[in-house]
């Protein structure tokens, strides 16, 4: 068994506490951890991100021990408290887009994948780069794969698009994804984004486990998603291969005029390929043997002669039957198919579609699915898509270029316009049914106050839902010129960050909106807003520095705007960054800051009515400051304060937040008959509130309390 003073012990402690700050139990856990370890030290330590960091202030942290049993057996009862063993395997169901029923010619293929999944392991990875041209059924073979009955899977199987339906995804988006899928609960990953590759290995090291990672592009794209674990098969699907990856190659290529005839008799009939005899040839010359050409050639086998196909996208089979497909449609569904193309939307619904082409809902809900049954429109996953939809690339494309010929640059910048307003509309109004009390997010103006949610809970769910897309939305909006929809989108995003991170999928909106707004509003209010989203969303990401650097843009812009709530709340924030970095004293000094802003406000400044709140939380965080120097006595005195004031107005939440407190500067007097008290009042506090992981680790407080 491992010596826990030891400094593999201490570094693993300080790795998993470090690792653990997605949820509020693991930020106290981090915040007790730098108090222990000053006060182990006896001084400041800065608090460590990097492996070599930890290790170095787990080398200091040794050397005490070693020189004082009593602190030996002090920081093996705190380990014991705050660093809880990983959750246990949790059963995976299969989340692979669903397979096709008419599979053709792929059976060299198909055996070449069981033997690589299969073969004995001998050290390196179980992988394989399937790879074909838009069209050619490269993804359906993968996924087809994973759809067969094996018992090499048990665990399941997992899916990613890294393309996301436009440009690449962020690796942490897409490994926060996979292990979503694994059954891995957000408030259990790591925060650091460099934390989340280690993190997910070791979360298939044992299991025996299908990953398909759809539309790569490059090496380093994918290296993060690799493992040895003998066990897992990975299957990279890519339009082309790319160098510098030891992978089996599959390639994927045109059906034979012989199996290109046989898969469109299978999804039409006999009789209907029968009557096309004559036209067969050419059809199949222009579908060039990709699969989805010849299934979206259904329609035209019993459509009347349509006119001539535009000769430049003969060399394609995609834009070809795109182009086949569309020529069928009637004047409403082909403008709507055009128009929708102009931006790579990861997944839109009616809503968006009836406003961009100024249709009616119910209408368009209709066409959008004939679109997708025509395969000029995906639909989401599963195959339903519960009314989301997208582009291939390719058809996209056409779609695209088709909408400049017809529509021209005016009506397609018109619609687009459209679309941009839909979304800010629609995240407007449910960021402020998601965080009412907030002053950060605006509320929508009387005629944009759209739709109504059931509570909270379903407008931070409709936020969600239209994540991918708001993100698309601001990016949009800058390369269209749209500066004001841009910050109205990013302001949006605000409950997102705070109740459902996300942080790797909203960091490239957030870093558009500030540019936005520190060149057309620099010392503004939505400069400062944004600057402090943008601070959170970085200290969340454990990227300190640049979150200092935006956290100080943020009060000099509130500062230079005259906004005093901003100004206080954006050096609130930086105080709360110093506590994350053990930096105690400092962290004071914020605090101390703000309260003397909040005092200078009078009666017409804007916040006024949340002065007694924010004045209970600034005590409250003057509290912890004071705790990590070993100022117990004044921090206890301040923590009191706080909890005093929540308990008059009802605020349970942080009622128990400051229980928690009180009770970790009781155990660091290692008085556990105090702090006992204090950790059966906050789990009283929680209990029944969906508050899983802050009962989690009071209980485990509580547990080490009554053993230890």
């Amino acid at each position: 068994m491992l010596d826990p003073t030891s400094v593999a012990a201490i570094s693993a402690v300080l790795g998993a506490v470090g690792s653990g700050m997605a949820n509020e139990a693991g930020k106290w856990a981090w915040e007790s951890t730098g108090a222990a370890v000053r006060r182990i030290t006896g001084r400041e330590v800065p608090a460590p991100v990097a492996p070599e960091e930890r290790d170095h202030v787990a080398r200091m942290v040794h050397e005490r021990l070693r020189a004082d049993p009593q602190l030996a057996s002090s920081w093996t009862a705190f380990a014991t408290r705050v660093h809880r063993a990983p959750a246990p395997a949790r059963a995976v169901r299969s989340d692979l887009p669903a397979s096709i029923r008419f599979f053709t010619d792929r059976k060299e293929a198909m055996k070449q994948l069981q033997r690589e999944a299969s073969r004995r392991p001998d050290g390196r990875p179980r992988l394989a780069l399937v790879h074909g041209p838009d069209g050619m059924g490269s993804s359906t073979l993968a996924v087809h794969f994973g759809a067969q009955p094996t018992r090499l899977f048990p665990d399941g199987q997992i899916y990613a698009d890294l393309e996301g339906g436009g440009g690449g995804r962020d690796i942490g988006t897409v490994l926060r994804a996979l292990l979503r899928q694994l059954r891995v609960p957000d408030q259990e990953m790591p925060t650091g984004a460099d934390e989340l590759g280690d993190f997910y290995r070791h979360c298939v090291a044992d299991r025996r486990l299908l990953v398909v990672l759809d539309h790569a592009y490059s090496t380093r794209q994918v290296r993060p998603f690799l493992t040895s674990a003998p066990g897992v098969f990975t299957i990279l699907v890519a339009r082309a291969p790319f160098p510098g990856i030891d992978a089996l190659r599959v390639p994927v290529g045109p059906l034979s005029d012989k199996d290109a005839e046989r898969l469109l008799t299978a999804v039409t009939d006999k009789s209907t390929v029968a009557a096309a005899r004559a036209t067969l040839p050419s059809l199949l010359q222009r579908c060039g043997g990709s699969p989805y050409a010849l299934r979206a050639a259904a329609y035209q086998l019993s459509a009347p002669s349509p006119p001539p196909r535009r000769t430049e996208v003969d060399h394609d089979p995609v834009r070809g039957a795109a182009e086949d497909n569309y020529r069928l449609l009637t004047p409403e569904s082909a403008r709507l198919y055009r128009l929708m193309a102009l931006r790579a939307w990861p997944a839109f619904d009616a809503v968006a579609a009836a406003r961009t082409t100024g249709l009616d809902p119910g209408a368009t809900a209709e066409l959008l699915e004939d679109l997708a049954d025509r395969m000029l429109l995906e639909r989401g996953a599963g195959g339903t898509g519960n009314g989301r939809y997208h582009y291939r690339h390719g058809v996209r494309a056409h779609a695209e270029a088709a909408a400049v010929r017809e529509d021209g640059i005016a009506a397609c910048s018109a619609a687009l316009a459209r679309t941009l307003s839909t979304y800010a509309d629609l995240a407007a109004s449910a960021a402020h049914q998601a965080l009412p009390e907030s002053w950060r997010v605006p509320a929508p103006t009387g005629d944009r106050a759209g739709q109504r949610y059931e509570d909270q809970g379903a407008a931070l769910g409709a936020l969600l839902d239209q994540a991918g897309n708001l993100v698309e939305a601001v990016r949009c909006a800058e390369e269209s010129g749209d500066p004001d929809t841009a910050v109205r989108l990013c302001r949006s995003l605000w409950p997102l960050q705070l109740k459902a991170g996300h942080h790797e999928m909203l960091l490239p909106a957030l870093r558009i909106g500030t540019r936005l707004v520190d060149t057309h509003r620099p010392a503004s209010p939505d400069a400062g807003a944004l600057h402090a989203q943008l601070a959170h969303t970085l200290t969340e990401l454990k990227r300190w520095e640049e979150a200092e650097t935006a956290a100080r843009a943020a009060a000099r812009a509130e500062e230079s705007a005259g906004h005093k709530r901003g100004h206080a709340s954006a050096v609130e924030f930086l105080g709360l960054l110093r506590l994350r970095q053990w930096r105690y004293p400092e962290a004071y000094e914020c605090f101390e800051e703000a309260v003397g802003i909040l005092d200078t406000m009078g009666e017409g400044d804007e916040g006024t009515a949340d002065l007694p709140r924010a004045r209970a939380l600034l005590e409250r965080h003057r509290g912890r400051a004071l705790r990590g120097p070993g100022r117990r006595e004044e921090a206890r005195e301040k923590l009191e304060s706080a909890l005093r004031y929540f308990r008059s107005s009802g605020d349970t939440y942080n009622t128990a937040r400051t229980l928690t407190d009180l009770a970790e500067s009781r155990l660091d007097e290692e008085n556990t008959e105090a702090a006992l008290p204090l950790i059966d009042a906050a789990i009283t506090v929680l209990d029944g509130q969906s508050a899983e992981y802050q009962l989690l680790y009071l209980r485990q407080m509580r547990e080490a309390c009554v053993t230890g």
